[in-house]
Parts: structure tokens; C-alpha cells; sequence
């Protein structure tokens, strides 16, 4: 795998003298393509580079190791050190997801369970608002309609990374890990009787795509607009400020209303129309990315899940990796690196054997 190095760090270089030309950065989109790739190939050329330089300082430890036994302690020391940089370097190698390094649109919707269900999304919404927030990422509620206890039938939420993410850091590429259907074991607010019910909520995440990245013809889109429905005031209920967006050549539904104005729901629909379009133009055109779609909601019930959340135990399982700690409190409030890590390793791990078989 490391022969490819050299050829990225002449990559390296070009990136970085095309980053240096002020005509560059006249174009924003090419400016934040390239600081992108930039920030890729560093973590790389630099990973190289320690490994490179760990092998010289191996070798002068045990020539001097015949005469200072003291060396051929560092000696072993320097090769542990280099064997876990070979591992970081194995793994910054191994091809990404072109979408790995974009932020993300998250959409939670309830599902078997009624009200406990919606009540349930609004917690992994919370969830995920809270661990962004502990990531320096920025969320944006794009679309949601309540329930009547509080929680949500369906709300979807932008997430982006503050400047250029490190490889693997972006949210796209840590929160694809949580699509799927979310189980719940508690016992809901309504249950007179304590008994602990079972119920699910559903979660989709989609690349969020720029404009450049999708193209979409108004001319296959029919936009309807109509009365939004729940809280928002006055003015939501009052005027024809929702807006609903079918692309026809897909089939693509998108509806949003959480604006008082009808230009600014139909700009949040149209981002998560083109999120939609650039998913599903992967998943045809990458199989393995069109499987790991697949994995994620179809129908939102308690046959498919991922991950079950257990009240009573405090216990989170995820059903993927056999990830289980007793923390759930603390999962609930943010705490959600430790699961996706182990998501993430497990990726990594199917990615490495499938380039070396």
C-alpha cells in the first residue's frame, strides 16, 4: 500500500502551490475543494514522513546498540512506536467514501410506538444536537413536525463542521454510522402501570450536497405550496408559506414549513432534495455504498435495528459491532463518540481485508 505514498506527496505539493495562487480563491467552491484534498494529503505525507524518519532512527539505535545495551531498549521502543504509526497510515490509506468529507442532513422520523416513539426521536435529536455541540459542529433544524407531547413525527437537521475537518472528521463520515432504526426499551410517560413497552424511531443521514454537486432541472420539479400545520405562530397557520417539492424523474418528495416564508422553506427543501439526489446517485453508482443504504430505514419498525437503547438497564447495544456499555445517560446527552468509534473501526477493518484479499 505505501508505494502509493510518493504519488500522493507529489499531490501534496501541487495542492499546496495551487492553494498559494490568489486566482484560486476567486472561486470558492475550487478553493474549498482543494483545502479539503489538502488537509487529506497532509494527514498522510505527514504520517509518512514519522514513519519514514522512525526507521532511520531504528537503524542508528541498533548500530549503536553493540556498544550501549541501553540503545537496543530504544531500538524496541522506536519499532513500537513505528508499528502504530504504520497502522495510522495503513488506515489513512485506505480508500474513503467521495462524500466522507462533506457535512451531513440527518432526519429522524417516530415509527411503531406512537406518541412514546415521537417522544423517542426527540431525544436522539437531542442527542445529536448535544454531541455536535461537543464536536464544534453547527446544527440547523431544516424541517420537524411535533408531536403533541413534545417530541416529533419527523425532523431533519443540517450539520456542518466548523472549516476544514481532519480525514474521517467530517460529519458526513462519522454520523452515515447512525442510519438505521433506533430501538427503545422504557417505560413511556403514558403508562400508567410501569410496564416497560418496547418502540423505534428511524434514522436516515445524507451527504449534504452542494450546488455544483447536483444538477437539477426546474423543469422536473412541481412545487406546491399549502398551509403549515402545528406551532409556529400566528403567520405559520395563516399563510400559504409551506412548500413541497417533487422531483419527477426520481420520484422525490421533500415538504418543509418550519419558515414563516415560503422562499426560505422552499430553499431548505431544495438543500435536502439535492442531499436526497446526490445519495441516491452514489448508491447507483457504488455498490457497496448502495448496500450500506440499503442497511439504513425502509420501514421503520422493530425488525431492522441497529442499536437498542435500554432504560431500565441504563445499557446501549449496538447490534453491528457488539458495542455495549452502561452509560446510556450519558450516550443521551452527547457522550456518542465511544459507539461510532466502534462503528468506525469496524468499517475500517472490512475496508483493510477486502484491499488485501
Amino acid at each position: 500500500m505505501f508505494e502509493a505514498v510518493e504519488g500522493l506527496a507529489a499531490e501534496h505539493a501541487d495542492v499546496e502551490q495551487r492553494l498559494a495562487q490568489p486566482e484560486t480563491h476567486a472561486d470558492q467552491r475550487l478553493a474549498k475543494q482543494l483545502n479539503q484534498r489538502y488537509a487529506e494529503l497532509s494527514a498522510i505525507v505527514r504520517t509518512w514522513q514519522d514513519w519514514l524518519q522512525l526507521g532511520d532512527d531504528i537503524e542508528a539505535a541498533r548500530e549503536l546498540a553493540s556498544e550501549d545495551a541501553a540503545f537496543a531498549e530504544e531500538a524496541l521502543s522506536l519499532a513500537d512506536r513505528r508499528g502504530t504509526v504504520e497502522e495510522r497510515l495503513r488506515h489513512l490509506l485506505v480508500p474513503r467514501e467521495a462524500s466522507d468529507s462533506k457535512d451531513a442532513i440527518l432526519e429522524v422520523k417516530s415509527g411503531e410506538g406512537g406518541e412514546e416513539s415521537a417522544l423517542f426521536a426527540g431525544d436522539l435529536l437531542r442527542m445529536y444536537v448535544r454531541h455536535a455541540e461537543q464536536r464544534g459542529w453547527t446544527t440547523e433544524i431544516l424541517d420537524s413536525t411535533p408531536s403533541d407531547l413534545g417530541g416529533y413525527k419527523s425532523v431533519t437537521m443540517a450539520v456542518k463542521a466548523r472549516g476544514v475537518p481532519e480525514p474521517g472528521e467530517a460529519p458526513f463520515a462519522l454520523l452515515k454510522f447512525e442510519g438505521g432504526v433506533h430501538r427503545v426499551q422504557r417505560v413511556p410517560v403514558t403508562e400508567s402501570q410501569g410496564r416497560v413497552h418496547t418502540s423505534a424511531a428511524g434514522v436516515m443521514v445524507f451527504p449534504e450536497a452542494e450546488q455544483v454537486d447536483v444538477t437539477i432541472d426546474e423543469n422536473d420539479l412541481r412545487i406546491d405550496v399549502f398551509r403549515s400545520s402545528g406551532p409556529g405562530g400566528q403567520s405559520v397557520n395563516t399563510t400559504d408559506s409551506a412548500v413541497r417539492i417533487t422531483h419527477l424523474p426520481s420520484g422525490i418528495v421533500v415538504s418543509c414549513q418550519n419558515e414563516k416564508s415560503q422562499l426560505q422553506n422552499k430553499e431548505s427543501a431544495m438543500r435536502i432534495l439535492r442531499a436526497r439526489i446526490l445519495a441516491a446517485a452514489e448508491d447507483e453508482a457504488n455498490a457497496e455504498a448502495s448496500e450500506a443504504r440499503r442497511s439504513q430505514v425502509r420501514t421503520v419498525d422493530r425488525s431492522e435495528r441497529i442499536r437498542t437503547y435500554n432504560y431500565p438497564e441504563n445499557r446501549i447495544s449496538d447490534h453491528r459491532t457488539g458495542y455495549k456499555s452502561y452509560n446510556l445517560d450519558a450516550v443521551l446527552d452527547g457522550d456518542l463518540g465511544p459507539v461510532i468509534d466502534s462503528c468506525v473501526q469496524a468499517d475500517l477493518a472490512a475496508r483493510l481485508e477486502a484491499l488485501e484479499s
